[in-house]
């Protein structure tokens, strides 16, 4: 990715890398449109934008065709010729790239998945008779299905499918999946095979939890590539377009791999959305605000107010610094600190940089100093008040949990109230990231971050929650971009998703080991500030925000907290995930949450007697927030206090991007 031209600081404190020039967006490529007379209407699975791919874009008026209609033979073998040569090149890039510490990366990689599935093996190995019953399994799904489909293909019954996908899998949604008996054949083999592979995994003896764990993980991911959905001759809607098309999709789909490839640096860097549609301070994170205050790690912006009186008390929003904090600033329907400003807060936002070599020794303990505490220090010369409410978003509430503790140990007041949206400080049952973890893993990306200059690459981070939802994330886009020729859609969040940030090598091995592997902070173990951290020293009013279908901080690991901290805790389940459950404006009329004014031991207690509410919680956390943030008094601007403006919002530190 390129860096974009921005302004140097006002004041002390400047960005880890100077932002360059911006360039401009790519032109859309111009090609030929296909003989009218060969087309056809093709239903998509993401409704292309400007440029080649729109070709391959249905006519939204019109019913969709699913035919398979002959191709123009001379234009298809011309076509299919250039995306192969294109492919080459592609190859060709990808293999040039020589880097050895990346190669030696993705070797120690394959021997750790190696070693981890013949720990699987083993176990049946040692047991030949499970061999025999696992093959038994197998092929008794295999004659059920030949029955159904020979049921279904002589006589013509209707009869039910022996294999379906989940309700959310969007990879069979065309009609042909079901409807067309070679491709339903295909998609049912598939899912029998793939569900008989992570059965074997967890039904293997003698395994230990974290082996099984990384076994399935790995075993899943290598389903997910395999799904019929992914190759040319076995998806429907791809092989309709080729044949439509005379193969331009495929031509299309490989220059788009040509550049994905350019932009990575010799690695593919898969494009979600069309990034040339926002551009920050523009039509994302557009809400009014000034920086106040920075240092080497953040700036903090106070944003104006929108309403003639606020609530006394500021509210201070810690987001993660693992991307960056415009989510909660996206599109003005959807910004959750527009929406607090317009319900009478003042509100600041810390606006992590985004840290290159230079800060590789920052830690964990500096985040809380030049973060928390700075930032503290700031909204007290900026409003004259000592007492705020604080916000802390994922890893930016571990953050917050862990500053809380410190405090108290030092008797520090100052925070009133807590928010945590979607975070955990009890990391026992902490989701599928856990499968990164261990110490070897660690030690190996403690050596890559060392090689590459005391930093995490934005990609590498990136990467790794893209392959939480593979199908999704990854495999969508391979199909949609590479196969189907199209645009992807812009799409504010998956563009925020793609904006990487880099992170200190001090402070991700810190964060890995002491709340990851050794689960610290809830342990009472840790050690910051010298002060040894206990959360239930923390007696400020705490309010819980969990995502019942997150698979980052699962709500079960969130929900451990409320046994951890020593004030009053108020605990809520929202619809959706780890994003989306979070940013869930009540206009949008969207998802739900759940409610229990209890609190008993387990989350399945929790949701056994919870209440199921229509739409956002917002409504329920600012009812929560405003008995808290004290009296109405005069709204203060920006740089009316001790503290002056250093520039607009979004700040220059957002706008650093990270070079991969």
């Amino acid at each position: 990715m390129s860096l974009k031209d921005m302004p140097e600081p006002a004041a002390a404190g400047t960005p880890a890398t100077k932002p360059a020039a911006p360039k401009k967006p790519r032109a859309p490529r111009k090609k030929s449109a296909p003989k009218a007379a060969k087309l056809v209407e093709i239903q998509p699975t993401a409704q292309p934008t400007e440029g080649i791919a729109a070709k391959f874009a249905p006519d939204p008026k019109a019913a969709p065709a699913r035919d398979y209609v002959m191709p123009d033979f001379g234009a298809l073998a011309v076509n299919l010729l250039h995306a192969a040569t294109l492919g080459q090149k592609a190859a060709r890039l990808l293999v040039k790239n020589d880097d050895s510490s990346d190669a030696d990366s993705a070797l120690h990689d394959f021997q750790r998945i190696g070693r981890t599935l013949v720990d699987v093996a083993g176990s049946y190995l040692r047991n030949p008779a499970k061999i025999f019953e696992a093959q038994a399994a197998l092929w008794e799904g295999y004659l059920s299905l030949a029955g159904s489909m020979t049921r279904r293909f002589l006589f013509g019954e209707d009869v039910p499918p022996v294999a379906s996908p989940s309700r959310s899998d969007k990879r069979f949604r065309d009609p042909d999946w079901q409807e067309n008996i070679v491709f339903d054949l295909m998609k049912q083999s598939y899912l029998l095979t793939s569900k008989w592979l992570t059965e074997q995994v967890k039904q293997a003896e003698g395994v230990d939890p974290h082996t099984r764990q990384k076994a399935d993980f790995y075993i899943r991911q290598m389903a997910n590539a395999m799904s019929p959905s992914n190759f040319l001759f076995t998806n429907p809607e791809i092989l309709r377009a080729t044949l439509a098309s005379n193969g331009e999709n495929l031509v299309a789909g490989m220059e788009h791999l040509l550049e994905d490839i350019e932009r990575g640096h010799g690695h593919i860097q898969i494009q979600q959305t069309d990034m040339s549609a926002f551009r920050l301070g523009e039509n994302v994170a557009t809400t009014p605000g000034k920086v106040v205050f920075q240092n080497d790690l953040m700036q903090l912006i106070q944003y104006e107010p929108a309403t003639e009186k606020v609530h006394k008390r500021p509210l201070v929003i810690f987001p993660p610094w693992i991307n960056k904090y415009y989510i909660l600033d996206l599109t003005p329907d959807k910004s959750l600190i527009k929406w607090c400003l317009d319900k009478g807060y003042t509100v600041f936002v810390a606006s992590w940089v985004n840290p290159d070599a230079r800060l590789a020794l920052k830690t964990f303990e500096d985040y809380m100093f030049e973060g928390v505490y700075a930032a503290l220090d700031a909204v007290e010369q900026a409003t004259g008040e000592t007492e705020v409410n604080a916000v802390g978003y994922c890893i930016g509430g571990t953050l917050l949990a862990c500053s809380l503790a410190h405090m108290a140990a030092r008797k520090d007041t100052r925070i009133k109230s807590a928010t945590f949206l979607v975070t955990q400080v009890d990391f026992t049952e902490a989701g599928e990231l856990k499968v990164f973890i261990d110490e070897e893993q660690i030690s190996d990306i403690e050596k890559q971050m060392h090689e590459k200059g005391g930093y995490l690459k934005g990609s590498t981070m990136a990467s790794t929650f893209n392959m939480l939802r593979s199908n999704d994330l990854i495999w969508n886009y391979v199909v949609n971009n590479y196969l189907l020729g199209r645009e992807p859609m812009p799409f504010d969040i998956l563009f925020w998703n793609a904006d990487a940030t880099r992170l200190p090598s001090a402070m991700h091995v810190f964060y890995l080991r002491e709340c990851y592997l050794e689960n610290k902070l809830a342990e009472g173990r840790m050690v910051l500030g010298g002060e040894e951290i206990h959360l239930d020293k923390v007696k400020v009013p705490v309010y819980l925000q969990s995502s019942r279908e997150d698979h980052i901080s699962p709500y079960n690991s969130v929900y451990k907290a409320t046994k951890l901290f020593g004030g009053p805790v108020r605990f809520i389940c929202a619809g959706s995930g780890h994003i989306a459950g979070v940013i869930n404006p009540p206009a949008a009329g969207k998802y739900n949450h759940w409610l229990n004014d209890d609190l008993p031991p387990t989350p399945d207690e929790w949701f056994a007697g919870a209440t199921d509410h229509k739409g956002s919680w917002w409504p329920d956390w600012e009812n929560w927030l405003a008995e808290k943030s004290g009296p109405m008094v005069a709204a203060r601007k920006p740089g009316s206090g001790k503290l002056k403006v250093l520039e607009d919002a979004p700040g220059s530190y957002v706008l650093v991007k990270s070079e991969d």
